[in-house]
């Protein structure tokens, strides 16, 4: 925290700021994360709600030993397989994506950078969920919200990351490696470091695409963002 008679700390943000401004972070100094922040930011994912309080959520953080780095090479051959496959499928290498100012080929070049160096992120997180009951539609309503702690609390120390699903690919390896017990669920990669650009507003479709009130497909009458709030048309890219 700063005080009056110091440099205001550009890291020292309120809640509703950071919301507004956590972008999803692809690019990473190459500057590992202290331990004292990271245990900051797991602290924040253990205070995150769960169904009926179970926490059921468990975390693993990998950083620089050598089973770290066995972990991130193996998450990132999952990684470049579905960026493989997703150039193709999303129309990544059509005409769109040859336009270099056009926010598809940004993406791409983003997403490319992103698995060609994911071996090397400062920190790399597996979020799990322990089953207690047979798999239901909502069971991620006891582990995403901790995800999104981390995210948020990376964010006010200074850091970024973005949540993927790259571990799906090499799941079986994983479980081998790391001896996950099999009614646990891998809900999520996160990786973290410090930003290589910034963070900064994000940009979403206008709050009346999404925030409907008495019918719908209406928006809300109150549902109007903030002055000066850049948007996008649905089906924009935005980090």
């Amino acid at each position: 925290m700063s005080d009056n008679n110091s440099t205001p700390d550009p890291n020292d943000i309120g809640l509703l700021e950071g919301i507004h401004t956590t972008r999803a972070i692809r690019r990473y100094l190459p500057e590992p994360i202290p331990e004292e922040h990271l245990r900051d930011i797991m602290f924040a994912a253990t205070r995150a709600p769960s169904g009926s309080n179970r926490q059921p959520f468990r975390f693993m953080v990998f950083t620089d030993s050598d089973r770290s780095k066995e972990v991130k090479r193996l998450i990132a051959r999952g990684a470049q397989t579905l960026w493989n496959e997703k150039r193709k499928t999303d129309g990544y290498e059509g005409a769109t994506a040859t336009d270099d100012v056009s926010p598809k080929a940004r993406m791409a070049r983003t997403m490319q950078h992103y698995v060609d160096n994911f071996a090397d992120v400062p920190a790399l997180i597996l979020a799990f969920l322990v089953r207690y009951r047979q798999p239901t539609p909502t069971e991620g309503a006891s582990v995403y919200p901790a995800c999104q702690n981390i995210l948020l609390a990376a964010r006010a120390l200074g850091y970024g990351g973005v949540l993927t699903g790259f571990h799906g690919f090499v799941e079986d390896e994983l479980r081998s490696l790391l001896n996950i017990p099999e009614n646990t669920l891998i809900a999520a990669t996160i990786s973290l470091g410090k930003p290589a650009g910034s963070h900064g507003p994000v940009r979403r479709v206008p709050m009346s695409d999404v925030v409907f009130a008495d019918q719908w497909g209406e928006g809300a009458s109150w549902a109007i963002d903030p002055p000066g709030t850049a948007t996008l048309s649905r089906g924009g890219f935005s980090s």
